[in-house]
């Protein structure tokens, strides 16, 4: 059982219309596949049929996942006028001591993290230490390298 999945207004849609697609065109797909594999005859040696078999059971199984997803959902709010870090908020940090510019990330569910694009989990450590903190705030997080550092610079 999840817990709550927090999910952006663009992403709750997107999975809405996956499983709508799974549900209508790829189950109708699995269906003609079994029964075209059924009308070749013997099933017990059959591949074709197991085949089909074994999609159908992944099919459902994806069905199965994204609704869960769907009931634990909670729709991120866009954060605006915020004075502390919040899901669904931007915030860019410093790296004080270290001469770096700023960086800015924001704070999403774990099943829409893209560190690379700016946009880490609530749960990872740096996503974790920010919730919560305000301008000029430090936050020390943990790393496989020892420690890093963050100080809050703005949020928007």
């Amino acid at each position: 059982m999840l817990s709550h999945a927090y999910l952006t207004q663009e992403r709750h849609d997107e999975i809405v219309r996956e499983v709508h697609k799974l549900k209508t065109e790829e189950r109708k797909k699995v269906a003609e596949r079994l029964k075209n594999a059924k009308d070749l005859g013997d099933l017990s040696e059959n591949f074709d049929y197991h085949e089909a078999r074994e999609e159908q059971s992944r099919l459902e199984a994806r069905i199965h996942e994204l609704e869960e997803i769907l009931r634990n959902s909670v729709i991120i709010k866009k954060a605006s006028g915020n004075s502390t870090v919040r899901i669904g908020g931007r915030v860019a940090v410093t790296r004080p001591g270290e001469g770096l510019g700023e960086t800015s990330f924001t704070i999403v569910g774990s099943s829409e993290a893209e560190p690379a694009e700016g946009f880490i989990s609530n749960e990872s450590p740096l996503g974790r230490a920010l919730l919560g903190k305000k301008v000029g705030d430090t936050v020390t997080v943990p790393t496989p390298k020892g420690t890093s550092t963050y100080q809050i610079v703005r949020i928007e």
